[in-house]
């Protein structure tokens, strides 16, 4: 009985971690984390790296299980989604509201009484434009959604600078304008190849309203800007060659995953370049890191 009692409460704790979208929000922890680095010379304060990366997992968290709840009728028609909790009725919409609330308000306790209020706001403020402004409003209204919420994924470094400093530096805008730029290549090139789910399911992706041609297009668009916002740390004295040499290849890369997409098009390449669109932000912000640490001048 006891064995059977283990093995429920930890396939109930598996649901609740599977509202959270941990890929997504280890992602989001990352880049925060870096841009605490990134703000400092040193180390950050042992506050800003404990209690700054926790309460802004718990609030990322607490987002995508809202996410989860506005969007549960979306998810049951979609392959993508589907196996998720509250599409196959192991948890109830109560269960996840309050689920969100506890994490979330957990989460804003940290960051305002062990980090500083400013983390709080700027962290609670990307919570309602992600989960209020992103999922309820824009997302099922116009298929620039994922350019106008971009702002809210793009917030985390941001977040992460706030946290380890008390104040926004130009430069964690820069980081907040790589992601910016980054985002809808990366949501676009997904979308290609799941239009008919999105179509399915009634929301005016780029794909669905405006046709393949068309997001293939701007997908090579936005990742040309993207090369040049990446630059943009070279200008101000924020990114040394490292980072250049860095930026550089990935992005060259990535235009040219664009190119291919934009002449060649194909599902598989699309799911290639939606995976290394994960994979460049993460190596970009490692080799910032890198950079950092090791600086060599331009």
């Amino acid at each position: 009985m006891e064995s059977l009692m283990i093995q429920g409460t930890a396939c109930r704790c598996r649901q609740f971690l599977a509202l959270c979208k941990l890929r997504v929000v280890s992602l989001v922890v990352f880049t925060a984390v870096i841009g605490m680095f990134l703000a400092v010379p040193g180390w950050p304060g042992w506050n800003a790296l404990w209690a700054g990366t926790l309460g802004i997992a718990l609030v990322a968290g607490a987002a995508a299980a809202f996410n989860c709840l506005i969007e549960q009728k979306i998810d049951a028609v979609m392959a993508r989604t589907r196996a998720r909790p509250l599409p196959r009725g192991e948890l109830t919409r109560t269960q996840t509201l309050v689920f969100a609330g506890v994490v979330g308000g957990a989460g804003l306790y940290l960051l305002n009484v062990f980090v500083n209020p400013l983390t709080m706001w700027l962290t609670l403020a990307t919570f309602v434009g992600y989960a209020v402004i992103y999922t309820v409003v824009l997302k099922p209204a116009t298929p620039q959604n994922i350019v106008i919420g971009g702002a809210s994924g793009a917030m985390p470094p941001v977040l992460g600078w706030a946290a380890a400093t008390g104040e926004i530096h130009h430069d964690a805008l820069l980081l907040f304008l790589i992601i910016f730029a980054w985002t809808p290549p990366h949501f676009w090139a997904l979308a290609l190849y799941r239009r008919e789910e999105y179509a399915k399911a009634g929301l005016p992706m780029l794909p669905v309203t405006h046709g393949e041609a068309y997001t293939r297009l701007h997908v090579l668009l936005y990742t040309l800007l993207l090369f040049a916002v990446t630059m943009l740390p070279v200008g101000t004295g924020m990114g040394g060659w490292i980072y250049l040499l860095g930026a550089v290849l990935l992005g060259g890369r990535f235009i040219q995953y664009g190119w291919r997409l934009y002449r060649q098009y194909s599902d598989a390449l699309a799911k290639e370049t939606f995976r290394y669109s994960i994979w460049y932000l993460s190596a970009l912000f490692a080799i910032m890191l890198a950079d950092h640490y090791f600086r060599i001048p331009v």
